[in-house]
């Protein structure tokens, strides 16, 4: 078995009801989330549009955060799920530093790592995940991709799909059909600090309160790259002088397929509306006392 994730965004309603019932599945506190929707708004009145992608854990085939755990309390089950041991983990925060997806957190209640786990004990009973089972149009498809009489694996085979970084090279099994690049790649919008939860903006956990004192403290505009960035590196910049209305095209992406969706994302004004929050400085002094 190899089970996997499908987010049809031709369905999904930005409703928020697999965010709640993930949370209430495994009592998630304020501030975290194993899975949650992010909203990209296009264009201006009259003319504009809102896109919904759902985000959590890809259950990547070649996990880096199970290779870097150093006590093992990630790892993958023979279902190809990938599930953590709470009681093992001692909140080094090397998973989150490791995983290009964003969808590990520490939890400020057990000051361990967390993340979507497929509803493991869900799927053990016969059961779909919370969140596949409340969505109301059906916009998240689980299942065994194995299997070719699942649905997810019909899809799969008749629809064209796209993963979030492939170039990663992690085999995500979180697949997005009718996906959006301004959606599914978090440098081609700019992070607002002004929607739900923002207090939790400079970080989350026992670190929340001197990351964010930290932040208060520093200079956003020196953290911009400057117009001419790029004398050291072979990244691009696209769409002008105002850092607001760039995207960064990344080193090695510069064919002109990259480069035109680099420009249609500027030209579309495509703008962050909700995204989960910035966890911050993920190591600071701790790792300094521990070493």
């Amino acid at each position: 078995m190899n089970y996997g994730f499908i987010i049809d965004n031709r369905k999904c309603i930005g409703c928020h009801a697999c965010t709640v019932a993930c949370k209430a599945e495994h009592d998630v506190p304020i501030g975290v989330n194993r899975t949650w929707v992010k909203y990209i708004e296009k264009g201006e009145f009259p003319h504009a549009q809102r896109l919904f992608s759902v985000m959590r854990c890809n259950h990547c085939e070649d996990a880096p955060c199970i290779e870097i755990c150093p006590v093992t309390a990630l790892f993958m089950r023979d279902d190809g799920i990938v599930d953590f041991d709470q009681r093992r983990c001692i909140g080094c925060k090397g998973c989150m530093q490791a995983c290009p997806y964003d969808a590990l957190y520490i939890d400020p209640n057990t000051d361990t790592a967390a993340k979507c786990n497929y509803c493991a004990h869900r799927i053990d009973i016969g059961l779909e995940p919370a969140c596949v089972n409340v969505c109301p149009v059906h916009a998240i498809i689980s299942g065994d991709m194995h299997d070719p009489l699942s649905e997810i694996s019909q899809l799969l085979a008749r629809e064209q799909v796209t993963v979030r970084k492939v170039e990663k090279g992690t085999r995500p099994k979180l697949f997005y059909i009718d996906a959006d690049e301004a959606s599914l790649t978090p440098i081609s919008t700019e992070q607002s600090d002004d929607y739900m939860w923002s207090s939790q903006a400079g970080g989350v956990g026992h670190f929340a309160k001197e990351a964010e004192a930290r932040a208060s403290e520093a200079n956003p505009q020196k953290m911009l790259p400057p117009a001419d960035a790029g004398n050291d590196s072979d990244d691009t910049w696209i769409g002008g002088d105002d850092p607001a209305s760039r995207v960064l095209v990344p080193a090695g992406s510069n064919d002109l397929t990259t480069l035109e969706k680099a420009k249609q994302v500027v030209k579309e004004k495509a703008r962050r509306v909700y995204d989960t929050p910035d966890k911050g400085v993920l190591w600071g002094w701790e790792v300094s006392a521990y070493i």
